[in-house]
């Protein structure tokens, strides 16, 4: 090796470990990000807290009054660590979509899996169809669940037909959304007030029936699928390389789809049963961190992971300070939020090619 070709080894080395650098100090910088909104979360509320009364119910539970230690502990902490679990999920899922599509549209709510889900919802809030009828008691996210992975193992066996591209998948998704739409609408004009009350306050979202079981579940999964993407990292960034380009490296570009596609559409519906529709994190949230982190797996994925947690996090906050006393639908605020967004991502990158 001559010397400058040795120099340009070194220059290239160190710039590719000045680059990650500054990736590493983007993720730390995102999660103390996270940190502060998750503190803030648990500090609003019908009765508002300090900052500083938070931390002391948090990490010296025995110095503060029993009411305190019920709100914070028993109240807001599970509300706030579902926002954080469920945005990371379907951001994750949403991330991993579209790269195995290689399509920036698609995520759990643009392919129809969290209109399934509202669907299977609305079976048991308004007929009291339980799908699985061993579940009665827990008839609503069970079918919501249920419904959400018909939809997604539909896309993934449509995905395996010979001639069916990404593009039509996509557009099978589209049309899963408005089914499953005109269904619910079907549901809510046959619904009595209550049942109709119940099933539109379902669709809008809402982390406000958290609870600490819930959480745990949707951690698990979120904990247990993690290790594949973070095994399959490299194949998944040589997948954003094109299919052939990934099989000439001895991806196996079949069974990665199959495989990830299984295990995001598990991601996705676990989430989506117990909080109801929340659009546009999953969307939105893996554009934040291919923004700021690129597309290699090892940063793109922690990215995607916090990005997700996050937006929807601070969604919470900003539901509870819209109107003094009251807490909005996350749904909705995560719409009003992710449109502008959306809106600007686009026409900031319409010369870009995906």
């Amino acid at each position: 090796m001559t010397a400058v070709a040795a120099e340009a080894k070194a220059t290239g080395r160190d710039q590719y470990r000045a680059l990650a650098f500054r990736r590493i100090l983007i993720l730390a910088g995102l999660a103390c990000a996270l940190a502060v909104s998750i503190a803030t979360d648990m500090a609003l509320g019908p009765a508002n807290y300090s900052l500083s009364q938070v931390l002391s119910a948090l990490f010296s539970p025995d110095t503060v009054g029993d009411q305190l230690r019920v709100v914070i502990w028993d109240i807001r902490m599970p509300i706030a660590l579902m926002a954080v679990t469920v945005g990371a999920s379907l951001s994750v899922a949403g991330a991993q979509m579209q790269t195995i599509l290689s399509n920036p549209l698609a995520s759990p709510f643009t392919l129809g899996i969290s209109a399934a889900a509202s669907f299977g919802a609305a079976l048991g809030l308004v007929g009291g169809v339980a799908i699985f009828p061993g579940a009665v008691q827990y008839m609503v996210p069970v079918n919501a669940f249920i419904m959400a992975m018909v939809a997604a193992l539909f896309i993934h066996f449509a995905s395996t037909l010979r001639g069916v591209t990404v593009e039509t998948i996509v557009l099978l998704g589209i049309a899963l959304v408005f089914t499953f739409n005109a269904a619910l609408s079907l549901l809510e004009y046959l619904a009595s007030e209550q049942a109709l009350a119940a099933v539109v306050f379902w669709t809008m979202g809402s982390l406000t029936k958290a609870t600490w079981d819930k959480v745990f579940v949707t951690a698990a999964i979120l904990l247990v699928t993690l290790p594949f993407f973070i095994r399959s990292a490299w194949a998944l960034t040589a997948l954003r390389l094109g299919d052939d380009k990934a099989a000439s490296m001895g991806v196996n570009v079949r069974r990665l789809r199959l495989h990830t596609m299984l295990i995001v559409s598990l991601l996705a519906a676990i989430p989506v049963s117990f909080v109801g529709t929340i659009g546009f994190v999953g969307l939105v949230g893996p554009h934040i961190a291919r923004m700021v982190v690129g597309e290699d797996q090892r940063f793109f994925l922690p990215g995607a992971v916090i990005c997700g947690a996050l937006l929807l996090s601070t969604t919470s906050v900003v539901s509870k300070v819209l109107i003094p006393g009251a807490i909005l639908p996350i749904g909705v605020i995560t719409a009003f939020v992710g449109v502008p967004f959306f809106f600007v991502l686009i026409f900031s990158n319409r010369r870009r090619a995906w």
